[in-house]
């Protein structure tokens, strides 16, 4: 195996399998035949799929903070880092093509099943609001930074979604300079949408 412990490697490759199955399709005899290893060692790190999905959430939190904690240090200006959240579409259109935002469609997964991870997963929503609010409140959006967020948000949820239904990268190239231009925008005026 690689650098990877066991247990990080079963969390890695179950997360893949999720996003790319569904996590209600995948099996524990998909992931342990994806890892490699025996169902009794597999058994030895989780002894349930809730478990896993627990640990890929805990996983997929890790991953976005320290994505957060990357845009805050590269971008100069809060408006840098909101489009370097807007331009994640680009830098995962084929992913999102093929499967969805990982996000949005474990999210709708895990609420169709009503799950109990399904707070969880949307703490990773809640991760994105909370830090586009301090971006748009460090534009001088006080007053309406987490309308703002939201709506940022919802609309790059729609696009993921128009991604993933009629495969046109030039509609996704457009909409993120649309976004973009839009985020501009609110540096101005809070009048101005």
């Amino acid at each position: 195996m690689s650098n990877l412990s066991t247990r990080e490697t079963i969390i890695d490759k179950a997360d893949q399998l999720f996003y790319q199955q569904g996590y209600a399709k995948t099996s524990f005899a998909d992931i342990a035949k994806a890892v490699s290893i025996s169902r009794g060692n597999f058994y030895y790190h989780f002894k349930t799929k809730d478990q896993i999905l627990e640990a890929v959430i805990d996983a997929r939190m890790a991953k976005t903070r320290q994505m957060l904690e990357d845009w805050e240090a590269e971008g100069k200006h809060p408006l840098e880092r909101i489009c370097s959240f807007i331009h994640i579409l680009i830098a995962n259109q084929s992913l999102i093509r093929q499967f969805g935002c990982p996000v949005g469609s474990l999210t709708v997964e895990l609420a169709k099943l009503n799950h109990e991870a399904l707070e969880g997963a949307n703490d990773i929503f809640g991760l994105f609001r909370d830090w586009l609010t301090e971006q748009f409140t460090a534009l001088g959006r006080e007053e309406d930074a987490d309308r703002l967020a939201l709506h940022l948000l919802g609309r790059s949820q729609g696009v993921a979604v128009m991604m993933n239904s009629i495969q046109d990268e030039a509609f996704t190239r457009q909409e993120v300079e649309e976004m973009c231009a839009w985020a501009e925008r609110q540096t101005s005026s809070p009048n101005r949408h």
